[in-house]
């Protein structure tokens, strides 16, 4: 069974940078894709980034485009999320989410949270003013 760990979160003031890790375990560990979302308090869940696992293929929310970078080490089965130019809106609790069946390939598909079945536990990341 794949279980994802989410590492990095913490407190940062407002322009500063964190950068979070996903570290996936299981048997043997074989994703199509992997994205990162993101849920406020009093929110819904919304898409960050996602990266697919054999390709170069990354996706952004509008919102994080140009600031946040993600990025996959396949033989750490680990994936990263730099974030640079954090802001206040940035705070919410961001979660890892593995794709392991891969039915779509398009842009959309990797922005939907329903296409991923494994989701780590999250963690929070608080950006001062």
């Amino acid at each position: 069974q794949v279980q994802l760990v989410e590492s990095g979160g913490g407190l940062v003031q407002a322009g500063g940078s964190l950068r979070l890790s996903c570290a996936a375990s299981g048997r043997t560990f074989s994703a199509y894709a992997m994205g990162w979302f993101r849920q406020a308090p009093g929110k819904e869940r919304e898409f960050v980034a996602a990266i697919r696992w054999r390709v170069s293929s990354t996706y952004y929310a509008d919102s994080v485009k140009g600031r946040f970078t993600i990025s996959r080490d396949n033989a750490k089965n680990t994936v990263y999320l730099q974030m640079n130019s954090l802001k206040p809106d940035d705070t919410a609790v961001y979660s890892c989410a593995a794709d392991l069946q891969g039915y779509a390939s398009t842009s959309l598909y990797f922005k939907t949270s329903r296409s991923y079945e494994v989701w780590g536990q999250g963690t929070q990341v608080t950006v001062s003013s």
